[in-house]
């Protein structure tokens, strides 16, 4: 089983809930439409922010955006599972912050995990898109 499933089946069995890696209560699944049609659902870090859920397309600080982002972009609406007792799957649009918004949203991210300042440092100067997901 691969990294990503056992964190979706631990988010989806613990009220989205993930203690490892160490997201607690910061994470959702995302599920991003594929080119041939089909969903990938996809763990994300996210940070709630006037009433939306941000996610970045950090990659683990790769200098190519992860294929969920180019998903994402395709996309008008996706749903969203969040944490709760149970979790719940949400129906939200899509919006790629633009630079302002963008640039405010950033330090957001790495105050909640230093990790992504790291990233930085490996993206060889790519920007990570924001994206804002509005219930």
């Amino acid at each position: 089983m691969d990294v990503n499933q056992q964190i979706i089946d631990t988010f989806r069995t613990n009220g989205g809930v993930v203690e490892q890696p160490p997201f607690g209560d910061g994470l959702v699944l995302v599920h991003v439409p594929k080119k041939d049609g089909g969903v990938r659902v996809t763990p994300l870090a996210a940070l709630q922010h006037d009433g939306a859920w941000h996610v970045v397309g950090s990659g683990g600080g790769s200098p190519r955006h992860p294929a969920w982002v180019y998903g994402l972009r395709r996309a008008e609406q996706v749903d969203l599972e969040v944490p709760g007792d149970p979790v719940r799957t949400v129906r939200v649009s899509v919006d790629e912050l633009e630079e302002r918004e963008r640039a405010e949203m950033w330090p957001r991210f790495i105050e909640m995990s230093s990790g992504f300042a790291e990233y930085e440092k490996t993206s060889e100067g790519r920007v990570f898109p924001i994206f804002r997901l509005v219930p």
